[in-house]
């Protein structure tokens, strides 16, 4: 029965490092996003403040903020497509971590019912010896 629970509690300390490794994916998926987010945000602000009136310009002045500002507008675009990404992943990486969270609180679930089923063991063993016995074996725990 020993063998059992060590088994358990074994397959729980797994478990366990399973769900941390989920909770670590799960954060690291959002701090992508977010960093991709921050990333877009900046990109969108350079390309405001690239628009804004100056007064008089030159028209390779004009052009080359022109050329800048499609750029940068195809960066935004590009980043968009990386977040939805980011995003999916992060889905992905919570449903892996509900998953992971589920198998550990089987596990500590198989665990408490060895741990039950010894204390069971225990007692039909108790039950089953002669009072005197029984006496003598409680004297000593």
């Amino acid at each position: 029965m020993s063998r059992l629970i060590a088994s358990r509690k074994r397959l729980l300390r797994v478990r366990h490092a399973q769900h941390s490794q989920a909770v670590a994916a799960v954060m690291s998926a959002r701090d992508e996003a977010s960093q991709i987010s921050e990333n877009a945000r900046r990109i969108a602000l350079v390309r405001d403040e690239l628009i804004g009136n100056e007064g008089a310009t030159t028209g390779a002045l004009l052009g080359s903020k022109r050329e800048l500002a499609t750029r940068l507008e195809r960066a935004g675009r590009q980043l968009d497509g990386a977040l939805y990404d980011a995003n999916r992943r992060i889905d992905q990486r919570d449903a892996e971590r509900v998953v992971a969270g589920r198998d550990r609180e089987i596990a500590e679930r198989l665990k408490d019912k060895a741990h039950a089923a010894r204390e069971a063991q225990r007692e039909a063993r108790l039950a089953a010896l002669p009072s005197y016995r029984r006496i003598q074996d409680r004297g000593t725990e």
